[in-house]
């Protein structure tokens, strides 16, 4: 367990707390409600470890690549996939208007997939589209938080998206979910 000295609560509080709510939305768009608690603190854990190692330039991405490695590690100790089933009460808490059944599971297996897609990019380049994509960061930013060009920033999120839609065109996705 990583030592809970002054120096990193400070530094807990002030770089990765203030994510908690993000993180948290994160995390019910691909895994279960249930499960949400527990990935939170199992990411708050592997983020402090590689802190202590010294390993840690940008807490707000990593926590977000842990969340999901945790999500991930979760399914598979659990041979299940990341799509859980939503009771009527959990839908009324999220969504406004309330759509049938199946286009809530189209939901979650398009969110899945997405996952899937992100998953199976290079490293750098799941980086790059992860800074840019989900945490919504200017390209200029991603190249000084990971030391590469802006040009390979661009070049990155190009192979990134073209890689995306590889994948879905490899499931017969067409954009905007419709199907060949």
């Amino acid at each position: 367990m990583p030592p809970y000295d002054s120096e990193t609560t400070a530094w807990f509080t002030k770089e990765v707390q203030p994510h908690e709510s993000v993180l948290r939305s994160y995390l019910i768009g691909i895994a279960r409600p249930c499960d949400v608690d527990d990935l939170v603190q199992e990411s708050y854990m592997r983020l402090l470890r590689l802190r202590q190692q010294g390993q840690v330039r940008s807490p707000r991405g990593l926590l977000f690549t842990m969340a999901r490695n945790a999500a991930h590690d979760l399914f598979r100790r659990r041979g299940t996939a990341a799509l859980s089933l939503v009771t009527e009460r959990e839908l009324e808490n999220v969504l406004d208007d309330k759509p049938d059944s199946a286009e809530v599971v189209s939901r979650w297996q398009e969110i899945e997939m997405l996952a899937d897609a992100i998953e199976a990019l290079p490293e750098r380049c799941r980086a790059v589209f992860i800074l840019r994509q989900i945490e919504n960061l200017s390209q200029r930013e991603i190249a000084q938080r990971l030391g590469i060009a802006e040009h390979t920033v661009e070049s990155q999120l190009t192979k990134g998206l073209r890689r995306c839609e590889a994948f879905f065109a490899a499931r017969g996705i067409l954009p905007h979910g419709e199907k060949r």
